[in-house]
Order: structure tokens, then sequence, then C-alpha cells
């Protein structure tokens, strides 16, 4: 009788993974998707809070003098006796054309004056930042390593109570004492005006000098914390340069959540922007969402304010960006210390 003949079992393959998705792809729709959001809550917003300035456009367009019949003329021009549903759906309908409206003092097309207005914003803006980062990332980090280990105490507490103090006064008080100190009293610059590179000086310095304390305060405390890592310890006894050391170990580490909370400060900074052309008679959006509240000029209230809080936010996703790329963990919010 022969043996049964035994049956070969098939070995299946294991199953094939499915390929790892960067996750650049979920993080950029969850911004994309943020974006979106925030446009439209600037949207609304500036449309309600236009409403709420006390003050009829037409009868201020048209004067004191002015008949009720020239009034109400101006307000069927303007569309102001259109139901606020209606006007709303035309604002939101020009925005997303392109379409800010026509200023009611001058009959210019609100894109045309923020961009005749916004590089000067922009400058002023991008030279504070740049200036913000250079400035407040090595003084932070030369107190902090100075500091370590609870030495030079005197430093530590004098540069505690210098920035705190510094960082709380207000940029149109900082930018009035310096005009009185360095255009009036010594006269070697500029109080107001864009007409030359010298005018830069004071508005950037008054947007900056705040912004540069804060994030001063928070290097200083984040490099603390890095330096007491096991990792830099390992690094330091290795008798590596100090250029080496900081530059390429305690850096990077650092940055992450100093941008973090930088991000915030940052576009914090373009409101201070915004008060500080006021001061210095800077020809930008600020002076010209002042203008158009005194006059009552809603298409360009409603324009700055959309374009100034856009910016914010975009200015937001690239410090996201900029995170992502020093920190990938970040890209699914799983950052932490290295």
């Amino acid at each position: 009788m022969t043996a049964p003949t035994p049956v070969m079992e098939t070995v299946k393959p294991p199953a094939s993974r499915p390929a790892a998705r960067s996750p650049w792809v979920p993080f950029l729709l969850r911004r994309l998707v943020g974006l979106v959001a925030v446009l439209v809550t600037l949207v609304v917003g500036t449309f309600l809070i236009v409403q709420l300035i006390p003050g009829d456009p037409a009868r201020t367009i048209a004067g004191s003098n002015a008949t009720p019949e020239r009034i109400e003329q101006l307000r069927t021009q303007l569309g102001l006796d259109q139901p606020l549903w209606t006007q709303f759906t035309d604002y939101a309908g020009g925005v997303l054309r392109g379409d800010l409206g026509t200023s009611f003092a001058n009959g210019q097309p609100v894109t045309q004056i923020i961009g005749d207005r916004l590089p000067f914003t922009a400058e002023l803006a991008l030279i504070a930042i740049v200036l913000v980062l250079l400035v407040s990332v090595p003084f932070g980090m030369a107190v902090a390593v100075a500091c370590r280990g609870g030495r030079r105490r005197p430093l530590d507490t004098g540069f505690s109570a210098v920035t705190a103090l510094a960082g709380a006064v207000p940029e149109y008080v900082l930018g009035t004492v310096l005009v009185l100190v360095f255009a009036i009293t010594f006269t070697m610059l500029p109080a107001a005006g864009a007409a030359s590179v010298g005018a830069l000086v004071l508005p950037v310095l008054a947007i900056s000098v705040g912004p540069i304390c804060t994030m001063a305060r928070i290097v200083r405390r984040e490099t603390a914390a890095v330096l007491e890592q096991d990792y830099l310890r390992t690094a330091r006894g290795r008798r590596l340069r100090a250029v080496r050391l900081y530059a390429r170990h305690a850096l990077p580490n650092l940055m992450t959540s100093t941008l973090t909370l930088g991000g915030l400060i940052l576009s914090g900074l373009l409101g201070g922007t915004v008060v500080v052309e006021i001061v210095f008679a800077w020809p930008g959006l600020g002076t010209a969402v002042v203008n158009a509240i005194t006059s009552r000029d809603y298409p360009v209230i409603q324009g700055v304010v959309l374009v100034l809080g856009l910016l914010a936010t975009l200015l937001n996703l690239l410090v996201d960006v900029v995170l992502g790329l020093l920190d990938p963990r970040t890209l699914n919010g799983k950052a932490g210390s290295a």
C-alpha cells in the first residue's frame, strides 16, 4: 500500500507594505484649509467691523452743506442703500475676483492704493524681521552661554530686567522718543517721510526693539535648556571649537521651539509697522488706513485690513514650513527636544 503523497503548502509571499506617504502632503493640505478658513474669517470680520464705524460716508463725501437729495444720490451710487446681505455678497464676490472696490474719497481702485503703498510697508517689515533675527538669536545665545551653570548672575539679572523693560515700551512711544533724540535734538536722522535711506533707520528701530527683546529672552531660555542636554555635554567633552559647538549642535535644536513662538512675534511686528508709520509719516498701509478711517472710506479700510491679515497668515505659514524643514517631526505635531 503506497503512502499518500504529502500535500505541499503554498507559502504566500509577505504582503508588501504600502509606500510611506510624505508627511508634507497632509501638512500642506491642513495649512491650505486653515488659510481658506482665515481668509473667510477676514472677509466676514472686515465687512462687519467697518459697519460699526459711526457716521455716514455719503454725508462725509458730499460735505456738510450738501442737500438731502445729493446725499441720497451718493448713497445709491456707492451701494449703501442696499440691504446688508447684498452689500456683503457684492464685497465677498469682489474679493474672490481680486476687486477690492473703489475708494469713496478719490475714486481710485483700492487695489491700486494698496499696490502703491504696500512696498513701503513691506520694506519696513522685512528689514525689521531680518534685524530681529540677526540680533536676538546671537544675543540670547551669548547671554545663555556666558551665564551657563549659574555663573555671572548680575549679567543674567540685568539682561532679564533690561529686555523686559525695553520690550514693554509701545512702538509709538519709542518712535516718539527716537524722533526727539535723533531727529530734533541731534538732527542726525530725518524725522519723517521716505525720501532717503536714512529715513528708514528710526522707524525700523522703533519696530524692532520690542521683538528683539522678546525673542532674545526666548532664545536665552531655550539655549540654557539645550546646554544642559547630555548630547551637548558629550560634544563639549570632545573639546570642539566654540563656533562649531554652538552653531552646529546647539543652534538647530533651539530654533524649533524658538521659531514656534517667534512666528507669533513676527506676525505682531506687522501691526507695529502700521502704528509706527503714523509716527514717522511713512507712506505705507498704516497711514492709508488711518486716513480712510477719518474719511469713512469703507473700501480702503476693508482692503488694507484684509491684506495685512493675509500677510500675517502667510508669514505664519512660512514659519511653519521652515520648522518642517528644520525638524520633520513638526509636520505631524510631534516635535520634541533632541
